[in-house]
């Protein structure tokens, strides 16, 4: 091989490795530190001594009957674990999968008497990456009579809550109107106070 043409391609890989390897990220985590900086450090909710509760954007479970509860989990052995974030890869042919909606379902429905319809399909399967903070406003509020018996408080109230916490489409178009699970709990401490169960 020609000296000039081996050098000139080691040039071009150190140059390349340069460009996209350290400007590129440096810049690009700079501008968003500079403008995001509530993003760029992982949407963290901090309560009023500072302490760090969870991420707005990384799903946690939650089971105390007084919280909304998210969607279930395969992220991890026991779900919600943020450094195995998947799916399940169970197709609809997968007696596993049908038998844990089943449990799930049966679950749901001893756990929810008095909601209103049958389970939504959302509470039944996992996301793709088991870490959805997020449910649809209609799942959320599906659980308003077991929030609002767990904390003894009217329906009204709650669903009011619940309503106050839907995000809406990203710049009106984009995405559909969803709940934040975590945020919405905080807000529910805050107005009624914490459970005696922590989730």
């Amino acid at each position: 091989m020609n000296p000039r043409m081996l050098l000139n391609a080691v040039q071009a890989c150190l140059a390349t490795l340069v460009l996209t390897g350290v400007l590129y990220p440096l810049a690009i985590t700079t501008a968003a530190k500079v403008l995001f900086p509530r993003q760029a450090s992982g949407s963290l909710v901090v309560d009023r001594d500072g302490r760090v509760l969870g991420s707005a954007l990384i799903g946690q479970r939650f089971t105390t009957p007084a919280y909304v509860h998210g969607r279930p989990s395969a992220a991890g052995q026991d779900g919600y674990d943020a450094l195995a974030s998947s799916g399940s890869n169970l197709g609809p042919s997968s007696e596993r999968l049908r038998s844990r909606i089943a449990d799930e379902r049966t679950r749901l429905e001893a756990d929810n008497p008095m909601a209103p319809g049958p389970v939504p399909p959302e509470l039944l399967t996992a996301s793709g990456s088991g870490l959805d903070p997020h449910v649809s406003p209609e799942v959320a509020l599906w659980q308003v009579p077991r929030i609002a018996a767990a904390r003894d408080v009217s329906m009204v109230r709650v669903r009011a809550v619940i309503l106050d916490n839907v995000e809406g489409r990203e710049l009106g178009i984009l995405g559909e109107p969803r709940v934040n699970v975590l945020l919405t709990n905080l807000a529910l401490d805050r107005l009624f106070g914490a459970p005696s169960r922590t989730p």
